[in-house]
């Protein structure tokens, strides 16, 4: 008799845990209490995979062997409380997939701050190395769906920390922690200790042959390896700025406008102002990424000449300029709940967030909480913008409704203080006003430069 796995929640990595699932020879129902994308419908009906949307069975799904969880649904709902007392094991997508990666390797980058632009900047050294490799995680494709239909001999995958929640067994031979600040401790009974635990899971299982790279100017993350000292088996490499440091498996220092990363025998070392990506929050990300890489054994030449080519990663979380202590980011590739979750989830600003467009069903549950910490004004872009002002009237003080781009963008510049983040992260598809996504990111950074970098 077939085990039967239940998927809960129909984005990015339920769609590809459910096909790997069903190509590995298991009974698999998909269910999402929201609407599920077309292209990921499309995907599910090639693999023959059955799926549910706008409901949960329950008599189904409690009829489970094992259940994977999308990130994005909170242990507190409804449904995974009766899987749990039913006792039916809950994992993440990353767990289910790592179960089927044969040889292959992974290096896996968490942390509160940074962890696009490392994870992207990473890959992109990788691919430009020549080596098979997958993007996945919060980014790029599911892990799940790369392993179910390539062959890859490494997976660079960002992994937040609700998915190193879902994950027991999982291993990652290169980890990579970019940093632990206070953040959604909703979900964390409002604990440091427990968040800051969740991230150090990205240690959990490595040995000897392991690597862990992490910031040792970091004082949350410096406490939590105090505490684990004896635990810990991996080789430690820290990257520092502001901290004296050594280590005999490697690490790397700034000093002036280089840093040079060593690990082993191998070295790059790297002149920040040639560096495409500003700031120091960058340095620390170039700096992470070319540990990670040495140790993954790549050429320091092929290191070098990536991190001075690295771009900004584009229409997801793209810096568009800042003037008057206000930042201006451009998220348009975020067209759905699930990306606005990890968008704002990074925010440490108060932000003014412009959402809305083609609603494809959204259940905005997930980031109502975000919204209520973080967004001071929620300035509502779309032909048709009743739901999101009715879903998010009683969570955030300010709600303008707009009905093009330049009244949204004239509306963020009048609510938008010194201090602030303006945030464009849909959460919708771009249809009503747009071309596609893209169209939408260059026109919100063709506005911010022609009207606010020009004042």
């Amino acid at each position: 008799m077939k085990r039967k796995i239940v998927v809960l929640g129909g984005g990015i990595s339920g769609y590809g845990s459910a096909i790997l699932a069903k190509k590995k020879g298991f009974d698999v129902f998909l269910s999402d209490m929201g609407k599920i994308a077309p292209k990921f419908k499309e995907r599910l009906d090639e693999w023959s995979v059955e799926y549910e949307e706008g409901q949960h069975s329950e008599e189904r799904i409690l009829a489970a062997n094992e259940v994977v969880k999308s990130p994005g649904i909170p242990d507190t709902a409804p449904i995974v409380v009766k899987i749990r007392e039913r006792g039916i094991p809950v994992i993440s997508e990353i767990e289910f997939a790592a179960r089927y990666k044969g040889v292959a390797k992974t290096i896996c980058i968490t942390g509160s701050n940074g962890k696009t632009t490392t994870t992207s900047l990473i890959y992109k050294i990788m691919k430009d190395a020549g080596r098979k490799v997958s993007l996945g995680g919060n980014i790029g494709e599911s892990f799940a769906y790369s392993i179910a239909t390539g062959k890859y001999f490494w997976h660079v995958l960002e992994l937040s920390s609700f998915q190193l929640d879902g994950c027991y067994k999982f291993k990652a031979d290169i980890g990579v922690l970019t940093n632990i600040t206070p953040d959604h401790l909703d979900r964390y009974d409002y604990k440091l200790e427990n968040y800051a635990r969740s991230k150090m899971r990205i240690t959990q299982n490595q040995n000897a042959s392991d690597a862990f790279i992490y910031s040792a100017d970091d004082d949350v993350t410096q406490q939590m390896l105090d505490t684990m000292d004896s635990t810990l088996k991996a080789r430690q490499l820290p990257f520092a700025i502001n901290t004296a440091i050594a280590s005999g498996d490697g690490d790397a220092i700034l000093e002036g406008h280089t840093f040079t990363a060593t690990a082993g025998e191998r070295s790059v070392t790297i002149d920040t102002r040639k560096m495409k990506i500003e700031g120091m929050h960058n340095i620390y990300n170039a700096m992470a990424a070319a540990l990670a890489t040495l140790v993954a054994g790549i050429d320091p030449k092929v290191i070098k000449r990536s991190i001075y080519d690295f771009s900004p990663v584009e229409h997801r979380l793209e810096p568009a300029g800042k003037h008057n202590d206000i930042e201006w980011i451009n998220d348009s590739k975020a067209t759905n709940v699930d990306s606005v979750w990890y968008a704002l989830e990074s925010m440490k600003r108060p932000t003014v967030w412009i959402a809305g467009g083609t609603d494809k069903g959204n259940d905005y549950t997930p980031v109502k909480e975000f919204a209520r910490r973080k967004v001071k004004a929620l300035i509502c872009m779309g032909v048709d913008n009743a739901k999101l002002k009715r879903e998010f009237a009683d969570i955030v003080p300010i709600i303008r409704d707009c009905d093009t781009l330049e009244k949204a963008m004239q509306a963020a510049r009048e609510v938008a203080a010194p201090g602030d983040t303006v945030l464009l992260s849909p959460a919708c598809a771009s249809f009503d006003l747009f071309k596609n996504y893209e169209d939408r990111g260059r026109q919100f950074k063709e506005w911010v430069a022609k009207n606010i970098l020009n004042e």
